[in-house]
């Protein structure tokens, strides 16, 4: 292969994508899923399916760093893994044939929708935080649910099962570092079961794009985390959210 001769160009939008989501992700600890879809589905028009299995490839390296990260740190209880692994593998599974399963143009608004209904949802975490402590309950459903809208909408893994435990008033050191270990494996079962519906056509440019910005993006989220509130994060990624996943279901039902 002539290396010389490699044009970035074509990837250049994917690179741009994978440095934002990287961006936030790594300020708030959740939503690079969700923002990079977000951007690949309602602004870039993406497929679904294709998106979804596009970041779920990119995931699988950088929720692998995580996770390790995490273990090393003694992050992660050991019991809340075991009761939100198998749940999230299924769900994301289902979520998988679901998404390959129906019409992209059927099932594009509804992505979109979700996808709304997660930023507003963000925002209004935001809004509220810091959450209200309680005890955290129904881990399982959780897992299969979360595990589902994260494969089907491309993300929110993150948002829904860290958000969710943190409002139940579990630990949250406990909550981010099991909930980003368990998302490795997640990751990787959501991206082999697209990988068996889809085949890998048409994937490694744009992934290789998501890869680069997201790389190049790491040490700015990391800085951005010391440096902006997790309230001013959560209600400026809601916002940003909303209103890019409304304006896909506008043109996409308009």
């Amino acid at each position: 292969m002539d290396l010389g001769s490699f044009d970035l160009t074509p990837i250049l939008p994917f690179i741009a994508v994978g440095f934002a989501a990287q961006i936030v992700d790594g300020a708030l600890g959740m939503a690079f899923g969700v923002i990079s879809n977000t951007l690949l589905v309602a602004v870039m028009g993406v497929p679904p399916a294709l998106a979804s299995q596009r970041v779920h490839i990119v995931e699988c390296f950088t929720t692998a760093t995580s996770a390790i990260s995490h273990m090393l740190h003694g992050n992660v209880d050991r019991k809340l893994f075991l009761r939100l692994l198998v749940p999230g593998m299924i769900g994301g599974i289902l979520g998988a044939y679901v998404l390959t399963s129906v019409d992209a143009g059927i099932v594009k608004p509804f992505v979109l929708l979700y996808l709304t209904g997660i930023g507003l949802y963000l925002f209004w975490r935001g809004l509220l935080y810091p959450p209200t402590q309680r005890e955290a309950k129904h881990v399982a459903p959780l897992g299969l649910v979360g595990g589902f809208l994260d494969a089907a909408g491309g993300g929110g893994w993150g948002p829904v099962v860290t958000s969710n435990l943190l409002i139940q008033g579990a630990d949250p050191r406990r909550v981010v570092g099991t909930v980003n270990t368990v998302e490795f494996f997640l990751t990787v079962t959501v991206s082999l079961a697209f990988i068996y519906n889809l085949g890998l056509a048409d994937v490694a440019g744009a992934t290789l794009g998501l890869l680069i910005g997201g790389i190049a993006a790491a040490p700015f989220g990391a800085f951005a985390a010391k440096r902006i509130a997790p309230k001013h994060m959560l209600i400026l990624v809601g916002i940003v959210l909303t209103a890019t996943s409304a304006y896909g279901v506008y043109r996409a039902w308009g």
